[in-house]
């Protein structure tokens, strides 16, 4: 009962990450799982089967508002979906030893694609700041390039046990395209071929006795008490400061594991872990005292005017 309340809260957490930033269910959800002691390959079949449910809401909704490209989300989502049912097989047949650090460095990789996507490289929010208005050459569409994006995406969202949205929408994002509400709009709405398909590997390789879908009714659960709480946060937090806490997290819980493939000694391991937790309380910390004082100064100013 101890484990699947501490699943459930995982789901939640992970939906808060997701709903929040428009990434990080898989990464984090996965990265919590291990933590309590799950198989990586039950970890990642277990997210994947949960997110059918959770990508699907999102896709409609995005599509009902008029957020998805529907030709690049076929180029981006279909080739993510091979990815993805080869990633699921390649994990599964992984010895439990091997797969373990392995998943454990695509996480701490992902970690930090995470954190540099929205301290370096947000254009998310200059789009906003300017009325989420087209980029300076114009929306225009993606060509053959997705193919490979979405198939590397998909192989490493089901073998790493999460990466899509970090993948997928930091690259859309910066090739400046599309406005940033239509590349998240299209990457939740392909996520859910992703999520089909690795479900499909996963069942396939591993069988439905080796999945507990009292983890997956945990997971979905969560993620659903989660997700209109998510919806109140994004406009209440700074996403900067969202996207740091959510990434040295992440690699806080998967640095031992990850770092054990190199042969490092575990206290080293330890010191490294204490070493990212403070760092990221400090920046977390600063980035919400700057985004409050950056509050202060535009209320100030507004009652000026």
């Amino acid at each position: 009962m101890v484990t699947l309340i501490a699943i459930a809260f995982a789901g939640f957490i992970a939906q808060l990450v997701d709903g929040s930033l428009g990434m990080g269910y898989g990464v984090t959800s996965t990265s919590l799982l291990l933590t309590v002691g799950l198989a990586p390959a039950l970890a990642s079949a277990s997210v994947h089967l949960a997110e059918i449910g959770t990508t699907a809401a999102s896709g409609v909704s995005h599509w009902r508002m008029g957020n998805v490209d529907i030709r690049s989300l076929l180029l981006i989502g279909i080739p993510g979906g091979v990815g993805g049912f080869l990633g699921a097989v390649v994990l599964a047949n992984l010895s439990l030893d091997a797969a373990r650090p392995m998943v454990s460095l695509v996480l701490l990789v992902l970690g930090a694609v995470i954190i540099a996507r929205f301290i370096h490289g947000r254009r998310t929010a200059a789009a906003r700041a300017a009325g989420e208005a087209a980029p300076p050459t114009g929306e225009r569409r993606h060509g053959w390039t997705l193919i490979p994006l979405g198939l590397i995406g998909g192989f490493l969202d089901a073998s790493g046990g999460g990466g899509w949205g970090p993948v997928t929408t930091s690259s859309l994002m910066a090739a400046a395209r599309m406005k940033p509400r239509t590349v998240i709009g299209t990457v939740s709405g392909s996520e859910f071929i992703v999520s089909v398909a690795a479900s499909v590997g996963f069942l396939l390789t591993l069988g439905t006795a080796g999945i507990d879908f009292g983890i997956v009714a945990m997971l979905l659960g969560g993620g659903l008490i989660a997700a209109p709480i998510a919806a109140w946060l994004v406009g209440k937090f700074d996403d900067q400061a969202l996207a740091t806490g959510v990434g040295g997290l992440i690699i806080f819980l998967n640095l031992d594991r990850g770092l054990s493939l190199f042969g490092l000694d575990k206290s080293l391991g330890l010191g490294i872990r204490l070493t990212v937790a403070a760092l990221s309380v400090l920046v977390v910390g600063f980035l919400l005292l700057r985004s409050r004082a950056r509050r202060s100064v535009a209320a100030s100013e507004g009652q000026a005017a």
